[in-house]
């Protein structure tokens, strides 16, 4: 039985912020969002969260994970963090430690620890370091570890290893039960490490079995909103060169975004500074233009997304074209072949196929039909300044431009609204209906001229 362990209590104080550190996002989720996933990836049977700083604010930011949550009131160290954990955890399961603050880390690098634990051994996850300043030194005699020593302890000699310490490690839980009881905190930090258990590890005859990550980065922590940044673009990268994997072609693989999940299907293309988020579904042959934001969208097989269109919460069907600087909002489902062009505003609305809205219209809580055309500045007005109604537009209705729609409202089949037209009746099917004034010519007016202005 797997038990894992997140260590989450830090306060973070580089980060200079109110929010608890880990809860700071990484491609969209929380840092210990992406430890707890890899948690799930594992099959822990229970994952308990250690959280202090900030209150109640972490175990409220992943109540829906199925975690134990244990505070930790007053930090005196990773050993004494764990000691607060250690009631909930069974003495017949292997414990995994890790890091709320440590996001990147992949469960392929984490499974040879559980391994080693599980054949009664101490897995522990080293990494050699060029400039290993800070961090704790693993000494080794003979080639086998003996003790971890902490930057601030260490000696010169010892502060020459490279090779360190991540704290990430797996043990049997009776071990780490019986070790911890026995640590002492007379150090330079005047704290309780769980480092120390390593040297009770050795003295008990339990085998130590290192290993490292295939990337170096994959043990970074966040400490500042900088090593925020770096990791992220760290991240983003590995996105990308996944994608770039499946075929997807990438204009410039370091100007993407993906806070969320990504899938896409054959000859995808996507521009620079595109952004996706929560679950996106691109079909195949879909190609996104330059500064996009796509959120919680599936748009379907060769539809073209111009530059600088943003798409949330919304069904896109095939061969469709969005785009220049549209605006799609939630709720909106587009058939096929729908055209929706620069400055138009669709919300909540459902359009049939072959419609087209060119330009600079806004288009909410409508139902519309097949072969419908919609010229520039159109609105439909669909609230009444308390409550919100409907559009109706039947097939092949042509829509003069600037024309305004008072919901609730329908037109019918092969309807043509003329030009101007403030409609607020139903228009009957296949006739022309207009609400304008008759066009009239003023004689003898004459336009205002510029005054001079007195010097």
């Amino acid at each position: 039985m797997l038990e894992i362990l997140i260590l989450a209590a830090g306060k973070g104080t580089r980060m200079r912020s109110d929010l608890p550190k880990v809860l700071h996002k990484l491609a969209g989720k929380p840092l210990l969002g992406h430890v707890v996933d890899n948690a799930h990836a594992l099959g822990a049977t229970q994952t308990c969260v250690v959280y202090g700083f900030g209150g109640e604010a972490v175990p409220q930011a992943l109540a829906d994970d199925k975690l134990t949550f244990v505070l930790q009131a007053e930090q005196h160290g990773t050993g004494h963090a764990v000691q607060q954990a250690l009631p909930a955890l069974a003495d017949d399961s292997v414990t995994l430690v890790l890091y709320g603050d440590v996001p990147l880390t992949h469960t392929a690098t984490l499974q040879p620890l559980v391994a080693a634990a599980r054949a009664g051994k101490l897995g522990l996850l080293t990494v050699t370091l060029a400039d290993p300043t800070g961090y704790g030194r693993i000494v080794r005699e003979h080639g086998q570890v003996t003790r971890i020593v902490e930057h601030k302890d260490a000696t010169d000699a010892e502060r020459a290893i490279a090779e360190v310490n991540t704290g990430i490690l797996a043990v049997a839980t009776r071990h780490l039960k019986q070790w911890i009881a026995t640590l002492k905190n007379d150090n330079a930090q005047g704290e309780y490490y769980l480092t120390d258990i390593i040297a009770r590890a050795v003295a008990d005859g339990v085998a130590i079995e290192t290993h490292q990550p295939a990337c170096e980065w994959e043990v970074l922590g966040v400490n500042s909103k900088a090593q925020l940044a770096q990791l992220e673009r760290i991240h983003q990268n590995e996105i990308a060169q996944a994608l770039l994997n499946d075929g997807v072609t990438l204009m410039d693989p370091a100007r993407l975004d993906v806070r969320g999940t990504l899938s896409c299907g054959r000859d995808v293309s996507i521009d620079v500074n595109c952004v996706f988020e929560g679950k996106v579904t691109l079909g195949d042959g879909v190609q996104v233009g330059a500064n996009c934001v796509l959120r919680n969208v599936t748009v379907a097989a060769g539809t073209q997304i111009d530059a600088f269109t943003l798409i949330d919460d919304a069904e896109i069907g095939e061969i469709n074209r969005l785009g220049p600087f549209s605006r799609i909002r939630p709720g909106t489902r587009l058939a096929r072949d729908v055209h929706v062009g620069n400055f138009v505003e669709i919300k909540n609305s459902q359009i049939d196929d072959g419609s087209k809205i060119g330009h600079l219209s806004y288009i909410g809580d409508t139902t519309m039909g097949k072969q419908v055309n919609i010229g520039a500045g159109t609105i439909t007005c669909n609230y009444d300044g308390a409550n919100k109604h409907r559009t109706v537009i039947g097939d092949d209705v042509f829509v003069g431009s600037d024309t305004q729609l008072v919901a609730p409202v329908s037109v019918g089949k092969g309807a043509t609204l003329g030009a101007g037209t403030t409609l607020t009746k139903d228009a009957p099917a296949g006739e022309l209906t207009l609400s304008r004034p008759k066009q009239t010519t003023i004689a003898g007016w004459t336009r205002p001229v510029k005054l001079k202005k007195e010097s």
